[in-house]
């Protein structure tokens, strides 16, 4: 939402919207632009670089911690930056970013280790250094703010606002002086200091209007009525006219993978047969996976393309693509049969684990773009860097198979002859084309890939950011617990669980409530609704693959606190983002928008249509309903915005079913159903395992399954759609076409 109200009205209107915010409609940094930092870490100790660390030395953020020697005195948000502002009866300067943000970095090189940029701060503000990663509510009310107030958002994201925390001047990057258009942060500053000196009550009284606009459009009730299949064909449509036939995905550069689009249009294929919904997920798969956007030699994907090829990559590799494109792959995997996406997502879980991975068996967070000051430089390779590791008709066959061009093909570094490996056609159709057979064509690029990958990591690295968030690592559980079930592949599972016991042991407080943040052999910071919404789904995925009881129950738990403290009951239904005893900020918001993660409402809402079905309690059914009710205006105003929680209306809609699988006397019965199940593309369904012998543990908590026994001693199936079963069987074909004749398409 872009703000028309009066908050900017009147003289202190013309000196602060007409010269600074109309520059940043000039040249704004869309969130979608978050770049990434150089490859130079700030240390923590550095020597007393300018004679002494700031107060985020105390920090266990990675990215507070790079700003603890500059001379802005910055402080972390806390009352006692606060009480500083209001005893000095200063303005608070808020910079939110994060660790792998390049514009945040060059921010901070220009302006924020600049002494003299540094004293103007000082003697204006009282500077707070926010992580977004760290505190994504406070980012998140105070980008509402940005958007509103510009139009647009990104980060750095800069905040101006009274000692009371209300803002009234928002943007992102400035440079250190004003060039084409754009305020300088001198320029700024002073600004700001003569304002604040002359006219505070004015800037109060802008700030008051500013946070009334924000309060109204947050409490405004969204919710038309029901939810249908119209909301699911709908947004097909758009997305059909968003696709690049050409080169997969949507829309035009900068491309971003948008994994959940993928999961809407594979259960949008799965629903109405329809061809195209496949057509745009392989498309987009294919073409990402050939592109430069993937680390053609050490696997996993980058943030984002630059150019609608997908061949010029941001460099950043975030946990969260990595784990949400696991997925997609393995889904589409399912759906078709065919090997290569299963092979992708074998080789993002190889990078995550061999790269990714802590100590503690969690996951860190991200690594940069940047390294040695400039971005790529770690991924990049000249002709002759090939040639200097290559035998040199092997260095001809790497030339030729990944487009390496004499004079470089990285815009950015073309001069330097850098270029970013990439396919224009899948290794068998150029076996074809060079007359090769398939086999050894794939066997010498190995061999190749290997050497180059062995030479590569002699470079200096991209820095790492090794904090451990709760949110991004249950995706991570939930990809690699998919992947051990689709893939037969246990070490999957086997990192997933261990991942998974970390954060239950070690990211939960006395009360069984969990914390956010793991840094530095600390956990720490109120977790939020992601944090929940996704740990919840992350159990599941682990239960389903290993059908170990706790789990399941943990899930419960879990998915109890999120409901007693996040849920709406007063108002409009849906969840918070922060808990109802989390610290007071602004506003509390509540969000379905599905944007580079899955919203946590969406997750919610598939998540307790799960778990009803397994326990059949029919009041989480109905609360998962009360979500789409909540946000129906905007989901049906554009569905394209909220596929991750259309894939739990496509489940709410059905055909939907419970599958429970009763152990016979012979284990290899029991694989043979769970492999028909796995191997194939059914999303739309809960998996229980009772387990033979005596009072089985599932019972507990789906007390249904008491009466479904074996028959025959053999592993039997019961296929029950919408708690109607079927006549249970124990043959995997006959189990499978139970399934598929529901479906309309099938027919």
């Amino acid at each position: 939402m872009k703000y028309s109200g009066g908050a900017l009205a009147g003289s202190v209107a013309l000196l602060l919207a007409g010269s600074l915010t109309s520059h940043l409609r000039l040249e704004s940094f869309t969130q979608n632009r978050s770049g990434l930092m150089g490859n130079e870490k700030r240390e923590k100790a550095s020597g007393g670089r300018y004679g002494c660390l700031n107060r985020l030395q105390y920090s266990k953020s990675p990215y507070l911690l790079q700003h603890a020697a500059n001379p802005v005195d910055w402080y972390p948000w806390g009352e006692e930056a606060f009480e500083r502002a209001r005893k000095g009866n200063k303005p608070v300067f808020l910079s939110i970013g994060y660790s792998t943000c390049h514009w945040c970095h060059v921010m901070e090189r220009e302006s924020f280790e600049d002494s003299a940029v540094a004293a103007l701060m000082n003697e204006t503000f009282i500077s707070i250094k926010v992580d977004r990663e760290e505190r994504p509510d406070i980012d998140k009310v105070y980008m509402s703010v940005c958007q509103m107030l510009t139009g647009s958002g990104g980060w750095p994201l800069t905040i101006i606002m009274t000692p009371q925390k209300e803002p009234f001047f928002a943007g992102t990057y400035f440079p250190k002086t004003g060039r084409f258009g754009r305020i300088g942060m001198t320029e700024l500053v002073g600004r700001v200091s003569e304002l604040w000196q002359n006219r505070t009550q004015e800037l109060r009284s802008d700030a008051g209007k500013i946070i009334q606009a924000l309060r109204q459009d947050s409490d405004a009730s969204p919710g038309v009525g029901k939810l249908t299949s119209t909301e699911l064909e709908r947004a097909f449509e758009q997305l059909k006219e968003r696709f690049d036939s050409t080169h997969g995905g949507f829309g035009s550069a900068p491309k971003f993978p948008t994994p959940h689009n993928l999961y809407f249009l594979l259960r949008y294929w799965k629903r109405y047969g329809e061809p195209d919904a496949l057509r745009m997920v392989e498309s987009t798969l294919e073409a990402m996976r050939l592109g430069g956007i993937y680390d053609q030699l050490g696997f996993g994907f980058h943030r984002y393309s630059t150019d609608f090829e997908w061949l010029v990559p941001h460099f950043e590799k975030m946990l969260y693509d990595q784990a949400l494109l696991a997925l997609a792959y393995l889904e589409t995997c399912q759906a078709t049969g065919r090997e290569d996406y299963a092979r992708v997502a074998r080789e993002i879980f190889t990078y995550v684990l061999r790269d990714m991975r802590s100590p503690e068996g969690a996951f860190y967070s991200a690594e940069d773009a940047d390294s040695e000051g400039e971005e790529g430089k770690f991924y990049v390779w000249t002709d002759s860097e090939i040639r200097d590791v290559l035998e040199k008709d092997e260095a001809e066959l790497v030339i030729k198979v990944f487009n390496v061009a004499r004079n470089g093909n990285f815009r950015d570094q073309a001069a330097g002859g850098a270029n970013i490996f990439h396919l224009k056609k899948d290794l068998l159709s150029l076996a074809c084309e060079i007359g090769m057979p398939g086999k050894e064509l794939e066997q010498k690029i190995e061999s190749a890939r290997a050497k180059l990958y062995a030479r590569r990591e002699k470079r200096v690295r991209p820095g790492r950011d090794t904090k451990v968030l709760t949110d991004w690592n249950a995706l991570m559980i939930a990809a690699l617990a998919r992947g051990a079930r689709v893939l037969g592949e246990e070490t999957f599972e086997q990192a997933a669980r261990r991942a998974a016991d970390f954060i239950l042991a070690g990211m939960r407080d006395s009360r069984g409530r969990l914390f956010h943040r793991y840094a530095d052999g600390e956990a720490g910071i109120a977790a939020n609704l992601d944090d929940y919404a996704f740990t919840v789904w992350a159990l599941l995925e682990l239960y389903e693959t290993n059908f170990k009881v706790s789990y399941l129950e943990t899930a419960l738990e879990l998915n109890r606190i999120m409901l007693e403290h996040f849920r709406d009951d007063s108002h409009t239904g849906g969840f918070y983002f922060t808990a109802d005893d989390a610290e007071e900020l602004l506003l509390r918001q509540k969000e379905l928008y599905d944007g580079a993660l899955p919203s946590g409402n969406s997750v919610a809402a598939l998540n307790l249509l799960r778990l009803g079905r397994i326990t059949a309690d029919v009041s989480l059914e109905q609360k998962a309903a009360d979500v789409g009710i909540a946000f129906s205006g905007l989901i049906k105003k554009t569905p394209a915005g909220f596929t991750q929680f259309l894939c739990a209306l496509d489940f709410a809609l059905g055909p939907s079913f419970e599958i429970v699988i009763a152990q016979g006397g012979s284990r290899e019965d029991t694989a043979h159903l769970l492999r028909a199940l796995r191997t194939r593309f059914l999303p739309n369904k809960v998996v229980l395992l009772r387990q033979r012998g005596g009072e089985p543990e599932i019972s507990r908590i789906a007390p249904f399954t008491m009466h479904n026994t074996s028959i025959d001693n053999k592993a039997t199936a019961y296929v029950c759609l919408n708690y109607n079963c079927r006549l249970p069987t124990t043959d995997p074909g006959r189990m499978i076409e139970l399934i598929e004749e529901e479906y309309p398409a099938s027919e």
